[in-house]
């Protein structure tokens, strides 16, 4: 699957749920854990089962849900609930390493049989770098990781806190820090490695339009697809920025087709600009993507 926009909705909030539907998120992510209180979980979890059980039409947009980390008591009391929703997918936070992948797809399939789903249906994003241990298994993720795994993102303000920082940007250029930069250049290097989508981070401000559409350009050029979103109004701004141009996509067939009328060539000339392989590369992957969007539509 390829999603553009991934939008938290609290799970114990009946007002933006409901507006969750009408919202141009490719997927919404009912969340379990850091917008609802301990006091609430239990509540939380009956309105996300049901929100589930009403919502069933999801081709225009999934539902995953974002459960408590594993090694709390909550996680398992979450997937009990809400697995009987048949949500499409699971966010799992705070991961330590891949090991933690694989417990929640073991219970993923226990409860898939108990539901009565098909085996294999119920997909994990996962939080790759809100711990510290995060950022030195990312090897563990090249060892046979379950199919479930669609994706990956990170995140900075669970890790600054891991990590004992004050503050994740640079006090005079506002960029993210060393260990941030390497926790973003981590997750999308392994999220490629093993072929599953690299999710953008949040975007803190979110009435700040124009600093999102940058911030989306900035991770697309960089590699990332799509991005996870904390307020409504910011999916409009990730589905255009993530959403490939009529220019991009006729320049990229002309590389295409280029190549492929010169074949046996691997280097050729455009528009006084000379191409090789890994142009075409690029033509082609940017093709893919835009086809894999329009599907999404």
């Amino acid at each position: 699957m390829i999603a553009r926009s991934w939008l938290f909705v609290p799970g114990d909030s009946e007002r933006k749920l409901a507006k969750g539907r009408e919202n141009p998120a490719d997927v919404l992510l009912l969340d379990l854990e850091d917008s609802v209180s301990h006091t609430r979980r239990g509540i939380a979890r009956e309105m996300v089962r049901d929100y589930l059980k009403v919502h069933t039409e999801r081709a225009r947009q999934k539902l995953f849900v974002r459960i408590n980390p594993l090694d709390t008591d909550s996680a398992l009391q979450d997937l009990a609930v809400v697995m009987a929703g048949a949500p499409d997918g699971i966010v799992l936070p705070k991961v330590k390493s891949a090991a933690e992948v694989h417990t929640l797809s073991q219970y993923l399939s226990a409860l898939e049989v108990r539901e009565g789903l098909v085996p294999g249906a119920t997909k994990i994003l996962c939080v790759a770098t809100e711990t510290a241990a995060s950022l030195l298994t990312f090897h563990t993720y090249l060892e046979n990781v379950p199919p479930r795994l669609v994706g990956m993102t990170w995140g900075g303000e669970d890790l600054a806190a891991a990590l004992g920082v004050s503050d994740n940007r640079h006090p005079s250029s506002g960029e993210y820090d060393h260990p941030f930069l390497l926790a973003r250049s981590l997750c999308l290097a392994t999220a490629r490695a093993i072929d599953v989508q690299p999710v953008g981070v949040v975007y803190l401000n979110f009435r700040d339009a124009a600093g999102l559409e940058a911030d989306c350009l900035r991770d697309r050029r960089a590699g990332f697809i799509g991005k996870v979103a904390i307020h409504p109004d910011q999916c409009e701004v990730i589905n255009r920025a993530f959403t490939p141009s009529a220019e991009e996509i006729a320049h990229a067939r002309r590389v295409i087709e280029l190549f492929e009328s010169n074949p046996g060539l691997g280097t050729v000339g455009l528009d006084g600009v000379m191409l090789d392989m890994p142009h075409l590369k690029q033509a082609r992957n940017l093709i893919a993507l835009a086809e894999a969007v329009d599907g999404t539509r």
